[in-house]
């Protein structure tokens, strides 16, 4: 994708030479597509693909595209402001502190033990006889802690990358093994609407679905504590976020191939959420064998083990700047905390880090409570538009030097993101069953 700035000037004599896009700079976009691609998310695109079967392939792609829009924005206001993304809410106002401060509480707690319990549904699917499928759950949250506590970005995103790989194996064997139509595949790129009820609002889901949400916001961190602080790294910056999401479209897509020949022709359905993966599972091993439903399981491990380090790392990352930012009661860079590693070993970020793991626990044993699971709905519907209208706010504004600011196409994407995600918001907030609340 091209500069999304929509810009052709050249950047000002005061800023740093621009470095040469290159492969082995690629980084914080493996972390963010890993993380942002979940179980959910491929549960969501399986089944897209097993009820309308190469129909909304077009959709999936299109939320690729409007998700390198958004982390873009958040990687260029990170490196052409030395601010970062946190910053910049808390100059439009106090409302964004108590906004983030609450979804973060809420949205944490709730996400913890949802994290948990995916990754650990493929371990208890493997390993049948070792352990209840909560003290799996507790397993890898602990696992999770540790591994975040200890280790700095440049670890983390080796380990990422290295899981990644396997996703990648996996997802791409699954879409050849399952042998797509590739003429129907290809005919899926036009954007048509499956002939049902609720047919838009079901295709901007998917659309909404793709590739993250916070951990787009998180995006901005991980280029920060990759060492790029500048807008030398521009160039590089948005080479790896287009490697990002194109990795994140291979997924998604392998996924609608694998839904679309295996469940949909055969007229098979499988569940929501992420307990329809390990159906999955059980449908490969009667179609192709123990072998393949266990290199799936493994995959599927990989994926929902990604996303619980990701958010352990960067939503932990993001409430540490949080806190910093409201304690100094001022605007602050960034470049030097990111060189000393200050964020990853300050107290904020390890609470968070606890926050995200112990409390999260008792709701395994005793399940979500129903408020509290209303609220969390609400606030993540909320946080995605939140996050694209705040960006084209900040980067159409004085705040960011002029020649790095959006251009039109820019501005295009991120006011169809905020418009996309705004519908959504208003649906899911409309969906919750708030006569039961009170």
């Amino acid at each position: 994708m091209a500069d999304t700035t929509g810009h052709t000037t050249d950047a000002q004599a005061t800023d740093p030479p621009l470095r040469k896009a290159s492969w082995r700079h690629i980084g914080p976009g493996i972390v963010v597509a890993a993380t942002g691609v979940g179980a959910g998310d491929l549960v969501a695109t399986l089944i897209a693909g097993s009820n309308f079967g190469y129909t909304l392939l077009w959709a999936a792609i299109v939320g690729c595209l409007v998700k390198i829009s958004l982390a873009e924005a958040a990687g260029r206001w990170h490196l052409s402001t030395g601010r970062t993304l946190f910053d910049g809410w808390a100059s439009l106002g106090a409302w964004t502190s108590w906004f983030f401060g609450v979804y973060a509480v809420v949205w944490g707690f709730v996400y913890g033990a949802a994290a948990m319990s995916s990754s650990a549904l493929p371990l208890q699917a493997l390993f049948p006889d070792v352990m209840d499928l909560k003290w799996w759950g507790v397993a890898c949250g602990l696992v999770g802690l540790v591994f975040v506590w200890f280790n700095k970005y440049a670890v983390f995103e080796k380990v990422m990358t290295v899981l990644v790989g396997v996703m990648f194996l996996v997802t791409v064997y699954l879409a050849i093994r399952v042998t797509p139509h590739l003429g129907d595949a290809v005919a899926g790129l036009a954007p048509v609407l499956p002939d049902e009820k609720d047919s838009v609002l079901n295709t901007l889901g998917l659309i909404g679905g793709v590739g993250g949400t916070i951990t787009l916001a998180a995006y901005g961190y991980w280029v920060n504590a990759k060492g790029w602080t500048d807008t030398g790294w521009m160039k590089v910056m948005r080479l790896d976020n287009r490697v990002a999401y194109a990795t994140t479209g291979i997924f998604v897509v392998a996924m609608l191939f694998v839904g679309a020949e295996l469940l949909h022709s055969a007229n098979v359905a499988i569940a929501s959420g992420d307990k329809g993966l390990v159906q999955l599972g059980d449908i490969l091993e009667e179609e192709y064998g123990s072998a393949t439903a266990t290199f799936f399981l493994i995959g599927f491990f990989a994926t929902s083990f990604t996303s619980l380090i990701g958010v352990w790392h960067g939503v932990s990352l993001m409430f540490a700047d949080f806190v910093a930012r409201l304690r100094a009661g001022r605007t602050r860079t960034t470049g030097e905390e990111v060189a000393s590693g200050e964020r990853e070993r300050s107290w904020p970020f390890r609470a968070y880090l606890l926050w995200l793991t112990f409390p999260p626990i008792v709701l395994l044993f005793q399940g979500q409570p129903f408020r509290l699971v209303i609220i969390y709905g609400v606030l993540g519907a909320a946080f995605m538009p939140f996050l694209a209208l705040t960006l084209i706010w900040l980067l159409n504004s004085a705040r960011t030097p002029r020649h790095w600011r959006n251009g039109p196409l820019s501005n295009a994407m991120l006011a169809v993101a905020g418009l996309l995600f705004l519908v959504l918001c208003v649906k899911q907030i409309w969906d919750q069953p708030w006569s039961e609340f009170f």
